[in-house]
């Protein structure tokens, strides 16, 4: 079971060691780790997926609750949130593959954002499975380098009455 956790913590020095240090203590496993400062500067979100049986999660969200530096902890399902993740990749080309290069990052809806005579530097804003797809479509030509955010995510918008 994969749960996604959002929890707003104060923002300052050491508050990511702490709660790291949660999850290694206990055992429990960091599948993405993204944090950012909110519109407040005062506050960062934390946007952590982690997957386990039904007690790990709930014991995660327990512990995160008893954080003093945590203000919220907020925990959701990826039906019920909207999850994206940032892709830079960096790729070798030639004059063979590059059309195959710009078909793909059409299809997949990735962009080509700096280009050399050689490389290409693509970003693509997707899921974590198709980010994943995509990587996997380049695994024939040379990937030169691959950064990515890991997950950020929010709950649905959801209309009350």
């Amino acid at each position: 079971m994969k749960r996604i956790y959002s929890v707003l913590v104060e923002n300052r020095s050491g508050v990511l060691c702490k709660v790291a240090g949660l999850f290694s203590r206990r055992s429990f496993n960091i599948d993405s780790l993204a944090v950012g400062e909110t519109d407040d500067s005062e506050v960062s979100c934390m946007t952590i997926v982690s997957s386990g049986d039904k007690r790990t999660i709930e014991q995660i969200e327990k512990q995160l609750n008893k954080k003093l530096d945590v203000i919220k902890v907020k925990t959701f399902d990826e039906a019920s949130s909207i999850s994206r993740e940032l892709l830079l990749m960096k790729v070798k080309y030639n004059r063979n593959n590059r059309r195959d290069i710009m078909e793909i990052c059409e299809i997949m809806n990735a962009e080509i954002v700096d280009m050399s005579k050689s490389m290409m530097l693509i970003q693509m804003c997707d899921i974590p499975e198709r980010i994943q797809l995509f990587i996997g479509m380049f695994k024939s030509i040379s990937i030169v380098e691959v950064a990515r955010t890991g997950t950020l995510a929010l709950q649905k918008c959801m209309e009350t009455d």
